[in-house]
């Protein structure tokens, strides 16, 4: 998968479309093409290299189709190479994700997408699973029965709830709905915001082996509330922890955001 990267990032139009979504996340094909100085089928072209690289996830919303630049093999390189001093940065990553200030859409706001060796069955149980989320999402427990309009709650190691939700769709194992509030003893700053939503959708990809490729996308968001602005570096870590704990048994350290 590095080598997809690598050679997705080594074309310099590429690059531009990048940097395009960095300025502003969640275009069209029609708003990328101003940036490249070539046909529409060019652009097209380009757009699915960084799609086949992971560098770059799309949703559609209506008839609309949009493209989000999407931080987590960048993350998972430079996990690899550089310094393990460096791996707050990591987390940093999930920063890239931008909208336009004041402009009300219905496009969703955090978009990632990451591939794990494993089955769907074993994905879905990770995520809903107290004992393993606990392994690797900041050592918080979830609790819910998992029944659509049920409560759910992430609760820490002191056994303080720092999440609560409600389970809004749920079709195991492939996709769930939740809603999204930080509590007080997660971070009063962030009680004030309105609940948001949190969508896992996994979907089975591998021929000769398991491959599921796991999208989360965290939307619901008003404007850029502090909880809009604090999950865009904290989804990153905790989907590399995840990846991990499934391919090798062993989540990766905790990373502060």
């Amino acid at each position: 998968m590095d080598d997809t990267v690598f050679k997705a990032l080594a074309d310099p139009s590429r690059r531009l479309l990048l940097d395009r979504l960095f300025a502003g996340d969640g275009q069209t094909l029609g708003e990328l093409e101003g940036c490249l100085e070539m046909s529409r089928y060019g652009v097209m072209k380009h757009l699915r290299v960084l799609e086949a690289a992971g560098l770059v996830t799309t949703c559609k919303v209506g008839r609309c189709k949009y493209h989000y630049l999407n931080p987590v093999p960048i993350g998972r390189i430079q996990e690899r190479w550089l310094s393990k001093y460096a791996a707050p940065w990591v987390g940093l990553m999930g920063g890239l994700k931008n909208s336009l200030e004041g402009t009300v859409s219905q496009k969703p706001k955090h978009v990632y997408e990451i591939y794990i060796r494993t089955s769907p069955e074993k994905l879905w149980q990770a995520i809903t699973s107290g004992e393993m989320t606990q392994l690797y999402f900041h050592e918080t427990r979830i609790e819910s029965d998992w029944q659509v309009g049920s409560p759910m709650v992430y609760r820490g190691p002191d056994g303080q709830e720092m999440v609560v939700g409600e389970v809004l769709e749920i079709a195991a194992p492939q996709r769930l709905v939740v809603s999204w509030q930080f509590t007080a003893a997660h971070d009063e700053k962030r009680t004030s915001d309105p609940p948001s939503r949190v969508t896992w959708e996994i979907e089975s990809v591998g021929k000769e082996e398991e491959v599921c490729r796991l999208t989360l996308v965290h939307d619901g968001f008003e404007t850029e509330t502090r909880t809009f602005q604090m999950v865009a570096r904290g989804w990153v870590p905790i989907l590399d922890s995840l990846k991990s704990l499934l391919e090798t048994g062993r989540a990766l350290p905790a990373v502060a955001v």
